[in-house]
């Protein structure tokens, strides 16, 4: 059976942030790069699509921007509860990426803070504590719901 679109929340998700330079941003963002100019130079994208991506993360409420100086208006840009959310998503891209591209060998490592040991990425069943295989998960339908785009 055929999912309709407007009741997906991958679909949902993706109006927001699917696309090369959103996912970049916010991972920037995450490493604690908070102004457009550094954002610009960092990532090497041109004014108007950071911009237009930026506003657009802003409206959907992922980031929010704070004016750091008057004359002229300049912001810094921080990740909301929301935008803090994506970080399973990154971390699952991410070791996907170091998986099937970088060969064994990943150009960065993310680990715990308190003891430097490397994570992983797991899902598991609150239910029954057990991790989870991708064979193993199935689903159901939810609640109706009207999912906003930010297309």
């Amino acid at each position: 059976m055929k999912q309709d679109q407007t009741d997906c929340s991958i679909d949902s998700t993706l109006s927001v942030i699917g696309d090369r330079w959103s996912m970049l941003i916010l991972r920037d963002l995450f490493r604690g790069v908070r102004r457009f100019e550094q954002l610009r130079k960092d990532l090497g994208i041109a004014k108007n699509i950071l911009s237009d991506r930026l506003n657009k993360l802003n409206i959907a409420g992922v980031v929010h921007q704070q004016p750091y100086q008057t004359n002229p208006v300049r912001h810094e840009y921080y990740l909301t509860e929301k935008g803090i959310d994506l970080s399973p998503s990154l971390i699952a891209l991410m070791h996907w990426g170091d998986r099937w591209y970088a060969e064994g060998k990943p150009p960065t490592i993310l680990t715990h803070s308190v003891c430097d040991t490397a994570l992983q990425q797991i899902t598991h069943c609150p239910q029954c504590k057990a991790h989870v295989s991708p064979d193993q998960i199935s689903s159901r339908p939810g609640g109706t719901t009207n999912l906003k785009k930010y297309a």
